[in-house]
């Protein structure tokens, strides 16, 4: 277990904007840190109220946007004019080429939410659009598929051979892990203890296939996990 300390993270702060990067991104730059495997972003965002990203393009990138705080308004360049909430799962497949944007409506609220950007395995597709919501019941104390290639059980279909799981584990909850091959996992809110190491929000750990994968919740965590060729 290779583990990556939240507090080792890029930093960004634009003042309607706070962002932590777990891998390279923009104006962060660590050659240690590129990406694993064919992830390649995790971007921890908090977004003050009436603020956003404005409209900005993308190409052959698989987004997910996976909120744990407040609501984010999502319009595209396809027609979608949806609103992302905790639970949510959005995807989008940029192929050949996507304009969006994302925006807090709330005055008085912050948005606090995960964009995580994956390579996809075919280039040059037809951009397209996917939001499913998992419920608390779903994840608590348990690893849901929210993302997979096949869009099994319910997860959202991604162009990549990853699958991705959520889970929500309240102090000495655990849950058996599915079988991983590379697994990044990704403490999102709470603390975990993880192989015997306690992680906690923004913490990360690497593994190898076949690794041992042991957690067990310590502050009703929110969890990532995903399981990469």
């Amino acid at each position: 277990m290779l583990v990556r300390s939240g507090d080792a993270r890029g930093y960004a702060n634009h003042g309607w904007l706070r962002s932590f990067h777990t891998f390279s991104f923009a104006n962060y730059y660590d050659p240690e840190y590129m990406g694993f495997r064919k992830l390649r972003v995790i971007n921890e965002d908090r977004v003050e109220g009436g603020q956003g990203f404005g409209a900005h393009s993308h190409r052959d990138m698989e987004i997910i946007s996976y909120v744990l705080e407040g609501e984010l308004a999502h319009k595209d360049s396809m027609g979608h004019v949806e609103v992302i909430r905790p639970g949510d799962v959005q995807r989008m497949s940029a192929g050949t080429g996507v304009t969006h944007s994302e925006f807090n409506n709330a005055k008085d609220k912050l948005v606090h939410f995960l964009q995580i950007w994956i390579e996809p395995e075919q280039r040059g597709i037809k951009p397209s659009y996917e939001q499913k919501n998992f419920s608390i019941d779903e994840r608590q104390g348990n690893w849901r598929l929210v993302a997979s290639q096949d869009g099994r059980d319910g997860s959202v279909s991604i162009n990549q051979d990853v699958n991705l799981y959520a889970g929500l584990f309240d102090g000495g909850q655990s849950a058996t892990l599915p079988t991983t091959r590379y697994a990044w996992l990704h403490i999102a809110r709470g603390s975990a203890e993880v192989n015997g190491q306690v992680l906690e929000a923004g913490d990360a750990a690497a593994f190898a296939p076949d690794e041992t994968i042991a957690l067990t919740g310590r502050s009703a965590s929110e969890v990532l996990l995903f399981d990469l060729a």
